[in-house]
């Protein structure tokens, strides 16, 4: 234990205040032989986060909600020092680690600011609330939770995330229909797929669970979004507004699927916000927000109708499909249907026990017309799934 460390937390972690900040900064600003300790302090704080139900991913972001980029990216300097201790970690912390914020360099001539950077961040670190679990914290990862996924699982997921990105990016609407037609077709045959295997392999696999971000502004209808995109793929979304994400529950493809449609139908909704509200500046219009909230609200709720009935075409095609002998769909004991349903009470039973006290909330109705208007076309232009009577194959 370090005395000056002790004495400088105990002035500035438990109490508010910039007067008792300064204090602690000043302490250790002038114990240069402290930094070391100070910094693995930071770890354990770190450490005790993963046993509270948090990844690197909820961290930074939370950091960033609370305070600033600038703590954010120390935060990410300590989770990478953090995680390096462990041989394996758990399922999603990889991808979460590679798009932290860069390392911020421990060396730096201002030591009074830096040593209240970290203070500042111990602060909210040291008081961050318990959070349900989704995954093992590091440290408890065993062998077969590490184990690589199927061998054409990352081609599958690398061609969905590759035709999403040039659909958000090509200028040309009718090549950013055919790319998202196309993913959203390896998103619905491979969720099939995997559903039928399993039930022909009668398989013990439960429904996993993922967090997303929900930032604001305009956090209600991207909650909104997101549950739409998560009812349609079979999963249940639950809503944290107070931390700033969503736990998704559901089976590992569908997962994947929530997570890849959501962000890319926030960029689409997003850009067409942006474009129309350009041609209402245009035209002398000055009320921004309370159009962008309306413009939001409405294309989460439009495209949550358009999802639904998405799902239920592309299912009766899917169920309709080439049978067997006796008429099921293949590999689907009495059916594809049943076995969807089976994980959706699998689903539903999981959300429920690790949400038995969720609430609804009252939405704030959409003010403005115009917004709305613009909202619901955009949802219909959206690129999520086939051409007007086109099914998956």
């Amino acid at each position: 234990m370090d005395p000056v460390i002790d004495h400088a937390f105990a002035a500035a972690l438990y109490s508010d205040g910039d007067p008792a900040l300064d204090t602690g900064a000043s302490l250790l600003a002038a114990a240069p032989t402290a930094d070391d300790a100070l910094h693995h302090r930071g770890e354990e704080f770190v450490r005790r986060a993963w046993d509270r139900g948090w990844h690197p991913a909820d961290l930074v972001r939370f950091v960033r909600r609370e305070l600033d980029e600038g703590r954010a990216a120390l935060a990410a300097t300590l989770i990478t020092a953090e995680t390096a201790r462990y041989a394996a970690l758990p399922p999603r912390w990889g991808a979460q680690l590679a798009d932290l914020p860069a390392p911020v360099p421990r060396n730096r001539p201002d030591r009074f600011s830096y040593a209240a950077g970290l203070l500042e961040l111990y602060r909210v670190l040291l008081r961050l609330p318990s959070i349900e679990p989704v995954g093992p914290p590091p440290g408890t990862v065993t062998d077969h939770l590490h184990l690589p996924p199927a061998h054409d699982e990352p081609r599958m997921l690398t061609r969905i995330r590759a035709l999403l990105a040039k659909a958000e990016a090509t200028g040309f609407p009718e090549e950013a229909e055919a790319l998202t037609t196309k993913a959203q077709e390896l998103m619905a045959r491979h969720s099939i797929d995997e559903a039928l295997l399993a039930a022909r392999n009668h398989s013990t696999q439960a429904p996993g669970a993922c967090r997303i971000g929900v930032d604001a502004p305009y956090e209600t209808a991207k909650a909104i979004l997101l549950d739409a995109v998560a009812s349609a793929n079979r999963c249940r979304a639950v809503w944290n507004s107070d931390l700033g994400f969503s736990t998704v529950v559901g089976f590992e493809p569908d997962l994947e699927a929530v997570d890849l449609l959501f962000t890319s139908l926030l960029v689409q909704g997003t850009a067409a916000m942006t474009a129309a509200e350009a041609g209402q500046r245009a035209g002398g219009r000055k009320r921004t927000k309370t159009f962008r909230q309306s413009f939001l609200m409405a294309y989460a709720q439009r495209l949550g109708s358009r999802l639904a009935a998405d799902t239920e075409r592309v299912t009766a095609a899917a169920d309709a499909g080439p049978a067997d002998g006796d008429g099921t769909a293949p590999g689907a004991p009495g059916g594809l249907l049943p076995v969807l349903a089976a994980r959706d009470v699998a689903v539903t039973d999981t959300a429920e026990r690790m949400f038995p006290r969720t609430t609804t909330t009252r939405v704030r109705g959409a003010t403005d017309m115009a917004g709305w208007t613009h909202g619901t076309a955009a949802a219909d232009r959206a690129r999520m799934g086939r051409r007007e009577g086109e099914i998956a194959p």
